[in-house]
């Protein structure tokens, strides 16, 4: 039987297609092969409910294996998440609950064929970046086990750093899907709030929650969170994409950096740091220092606040029994009895405030960069500090949420020590599919082993999947890169993709009278390839760029080179009459440069 720790989701696909009769036997010797003790996890599925899983799909797998992307892949769900048929603790056994139904993005996985292995260690009631708040005992870090693995979701992302399953689904507030992903080496993507649904989720502050995926690659991450996310009328704070966003970041990215850092001491995260910025440089990114004061102050308030009553109101009852929880969390989450609902509303316009001036901050750049943690510590040092220490963790996390960013956390060069210290991109809302197509080309660039398994980084496809939520256009003349009307493309967010070819059954034309000079574009079976460029636009933004579209030119579909079809320019015939055949140039740019040679 195959050996599938650390095995990535497409080596598991692998796997399982040349072995989907085995599938059972498979899981079973891979749960059988576990570590134990391992406090990473608070409950395993045990053998019957591994069965009752893949015979429930089996069937239809084999007559439609397309329709499960995810078919006998195991993963693990951080304890405050339902599962049909699971205790939710939240880490607090005295409010432990059987689950009648699985969370809606639980229920989305299953669906695609993925087989839920476990449940996860948390920092309790998910209050925490650190993975020592929990009764069930401290998550060790998966490369050195005197450190801390980071919270709250400690034990989804140890698993997966460890290879134990692909991927796991964690939750983020405050950077609990961020934080231990940076400290294990793993990918933490924390999507756009209101793109997973929260609902099955047991709350820590519902207007700043959601649910986080952790990965050993951003592949993975992604093709995750596309499959669990989605709008849920069940859950209020649900939210549709409005395809406003761009695909991919610009051809030459510039990111934010803080102005000013903090590391609190710590020389071998600001080396790790440095480290990071140089290799930001080298895949050619320019990097723009960025006053992060209204950063740091909105962090600050997460804790510091009225916004903790949110976590009081999530707890409920359970306050009045401090007995029950672990004492810095019952502190941490009391002190939102303090506070009025007058100093929640100022806190409010306060938080507001301090989004705008973020987001203007943003708005000429492609994402922020920073570290994901400012440090770390030893679980020993944990103990003797735990809310500072904790505090520290939160730095470039706390304000994601509260500025409604989506953001993900990356693997980047070790500290001289020997532990990770990864970065975090951050954009504002929706940008998620931007962030993910940098984040891969930068795993790629770093090459680093996957998470804590020891295995090289895998070869992975050339390009992300394409977006329900961008339109693929091919452009033929004017609006090509350099041209006079390619700024209608990219002020509406749209993003080079690829140079290629039309199939061999199209004839070009240079129209008669049009300024600037345009192309036409016919399709002919006498035809020849010509060169095109294939832009992406955000969905929302597609019919902006059509109504600017003159006659005799439109929009239709046209057949590339390797036979897909895309949106494309198209002209009406009768505008050739006049117009001259241009095809044995093979494309506008050929033609443009001879015309200003001749002229010469």
């Amino acid at each position: 039987m195959a050996v599938m720790i650390g095995k990535t989701l497409a080596e598991w696909q692998q796997t399982i297609a040349s072995n989907s009769d085995n599938v059972f036997a498979l899981l079973k010797a891979h749960l059988d092969s576990l570590p134990a003790p391992d406090n990473a996890w608070i409950a395993l599925a045990n053998e019957s409910a591994l069965r009752e899983q893949i015979d429930a799909l089996l069937p239809r797998y084999q007559q439609q294996p397309d329709a499960l992307p995810l078919f006998g892949i195991p993963f693990a769900i951080k304890d405050n998440v339902d599962a049909a048929g699971w205790p939710t603790t939240a880490g607090c056994p005295a409010i432990a609950q059987v689950a009648e139904r699985d969370a809606t993005a639980v229920a989305k996985l299953k669906a695609a064929g993925a087989i839920l292995l476990g449940k996860t260690n948390l920092d309790q009631f998910a209050t925490g970046l650190v993975g020592t708040r929990s009764p069930y005992g401290a998550v060790a870090n998966a490369f050195n086990p005197e450190y801390v693995s980071g919270g709250s979701s400690s034990g989804s992302a140890s698993v997966v750093a460890r290879g134990l399953v692909p991927f796991s689904l964690g939750t983020d507030t405050a950077g609990s899907g961020r934080v231990p992903a940076g400290f294990n080496n793993i990918v933490g993507l924390k999507p756009t709030k209101g793109w997973l649904s929260a609902t099955g989720v047991f709350p820590a502050c519902r207007l700043n929650d959601t649910l986080s995926v952790f990965a050993l690659t951003v592949d993975d991450a992604w093709q995750v969170a596309t499959i669990a996310g989605g709008y849920d009328a069940e859950d209020a704070y649900s939210r549709s994409n409005p395809a406003t966003a761009p695909a991919a970041f610009t051809a030459s990215p510039v990111l934010a950096i803080p102005d000013e850092l903090r590391f609190f001491g710590d020389n071998e995260a600001e080396q790790a740091w440095q480290a990071a910025l140089g290799a930001l440089r080298v895949s050619g990114v320019t990097l723009k220092p960025i006053d992060f004061s209204p950063f740091y102050q909105l962090a600050e308030q997460l804790y510091q606040g009225p916004w903790v009553a949110e976590r009081t109101a999530a707890v409920g009852d359970t306050l009045r029994h401090p007995e029950q929880m672990d004492p810095t969390v019952h502190t941490i989450i009391a002190a939102g009895l303090n506070y009025s609902a007058v100093e929640t509303f100022n806190a409010e316009y306060l938080r507001a405030e301090l989004a705008r001036k973020i987001q203007t901050a943003l708005a000429d750049v492609d994402a922020l960069v920073v570290p994901t943690s400012p440090t770390i510590h030893t679980i020993d040092e944990m103990a003797r500090e735990p809310i500072r220490f904790n505090s520290e963790f939160g730095t470039y996390t706390n304000f994601t949420n509260l500025a409604d960013l989506s953001a993900l956390a990356l693997p980047a060069p070790f500290r001289a020590d020997g532990l990770p210290a990864g970065i975090t991109l951050l954009a504002p809302a929706w940008h998620d599919r931007a962030l993910a197509v940098f984040g891969r080309r930068w795993q790629q660039q770093l090459a680093l082993p996957t998470g804590a398994t020891g295995h090289a980084f895998p070869a992975i496809p050339p390009t992300l999947p394409g977006s329900e939520h961008h339109v693929r256009i091919a452009v033929v003349g004017a609006h090509l890169r350099g041209m006079p009307l390619n700024f209608q493309l990219t002020q509406r967010n749209a993003v080079f993709a690829e140079a290629t070819e039309t199939a061999a059954s199209y004839r070009l034309y240079a129209l008669a009278n049009t300024r600037p000079p345009k192309p036409g574009l016919f399709r002919d079976g006498d035809g020849a390839a010509i060169e095109v460029e294939l832009w992406d636009i955000p969905r929302a933004r597609f019919g902006e760029f059509v109504a600017e579209i003159p006659s005799p030119l439109g929009i239709g579909s046209l057949e590339l080179a390797d036979g897909r079809w895309v949106k494309g320019f198209i002209c009406e015939p009768a505008a050739l009459n006049d117009a001259t055949d241009i095809t044995e140039f093979k494309g506008w740019r050929h033609w443009v440069g001879r015309k200003e040679t001749h002229h010469v």
